[in-house]
C-alpha cells in the first residue's frame, strides 16, 4: 500500500538518514563518556572541587550575582540565565579532577557570556520558544499532511523543524566560545597548569562534538522531511 511518497508499508529509504544520525549521535556521546571518564580520575594539582574552581572564576570575572548550587544527575550542568543560577551535577560538584573544574570553568563561560551579553547566547534565548515549538509539533504536523496529503502542513512542518535546527546551529558558537572562555580562565586563575590543560581541551573538545552531532542529525532528519514532501508532491 502506498505512503504517499511511492514507498511502500515497511520499505521507506529514508530512514537510513535517520540511522545514520543516531550512530553519529551515539558515537559522540560514546567519546565524551570515555573522555570525561578517563579525567575524571585524574586529579587536579590545586586539589579545588569543581565548585570552589567556579568560585574561584566567577569572582576573577567580576560576577557575584550568580549562585551555584548542586544538582542532580550525570553531566547534567548547565547555567540558568534567567535565576543566575550555575548548577552542577554531582560529578562535578564536589570532585577535584580534571575533568571536573574543566565542566564547572564551561558552565562559568556561559555566566560571563550572560553578564556580557554575549550577541549569539542572546539571539539563542530569544529563539528558544519557537524552537520547542519547533521540536514539539513539526513531525505530528509533518506526518499529519503526509497521511492527508495537506501541503500547507507539510510546509508548516517543514518550517517548525528548521527552527529547531537554526537553535542548534545558534548553540555551537555559543558552546565553543564558552569552552574557550573557560580554558583561558583556568590558566589566567591558575587552577589548571599547561600539562592539564592539554586534558581539559580534550575534555571540552569532546563535549563539543556532542553538539555537532546532534546538529548533524537533525540536519539529516530535515533532509527526510524534505525527501518526503517532494516525493507526496510528485505523487499529486
Amino acid at each position: 500500500m502506498p505512503f504517499g511518497t511511492g514507498y511502500y508499508w515497511g520499505f521507506d529509504p529514508t530512514y537510513l538518514l535517520i540511522i545514520i544520525g543516531l550512530l553519529i549521535c551515539v558515537w559522540a556521546s560514546a567519546s565524551m563518556n570515555s573522555t570525561f571518564g578517563r579525567y575524571s580520575r585524574i586529579e587536579n594539582r590545586s586539589r579545588i572541587t569543581g565548585a570552589e574552581a567556579a568560585q574561584r572564576i566567577l569572582q576573577y570575572a567580576g560576577i557575584h550575582d550568580v549562585h551555584i548550587e548542586r544538582t542532580g544527575g550525570n553531566l547534567t550542568d548547565h547555567y540558568d540565565p534567567r535565576t543566575k543560577v550555575l548548577r552542577l551535577s554531582g560529578s562535578v560538584y564536589g570532585s577535584t579532577s580534571v575533568a571536573a573544574v574543566c565542566v564547572a570553568a564551561h558552565e562559568c563561560g556561559h555566566a560571563v557570556q550572560h553578564n556580557r551579553q554575549y550577541l549569539p547566547l542572546t539571539v539563542r534565548g530569544a529563539i528558544v520558544p519557537v524552537a520547542n515549538l519547533g521540536s514539539a509539533l513539526s513531525w505530528p504536523l509533518f506526518f499529519a499532511g503526509l497521511i492527508f496529503s495537506v501541503p500547507s502542513l507539510l510546509t508548516l512542518g517543514i518550517v517548525l523543524f528548521t527552527a529547531a535546527v537554526a537553535f542548534q546551529l545558534v548553540t555551537l558558537p555559543v558552546e565553543t566560545n564558552a569552552s574557550r572562555r573557560a580554558l583561558a580562565m583556568l590558566q589566567e586563575t591558575g587552577i589548571l597548569r599547561e600539562e592539564e590543560l592539554r586534558g581539559g581541551r580534550k575534555v571540552l573538545k569532546a563535549a563539543a562534538l556532542t553538539y555537532v552531532a546532534a546538529l548533524a542529525s537533525s540536519i539529516l532528519q530535515l533532509l527526510r522531511l524534505l525527501i518526503l514532501a517532494g516525493g507526496t508532491r510528485r505523487d499529486d
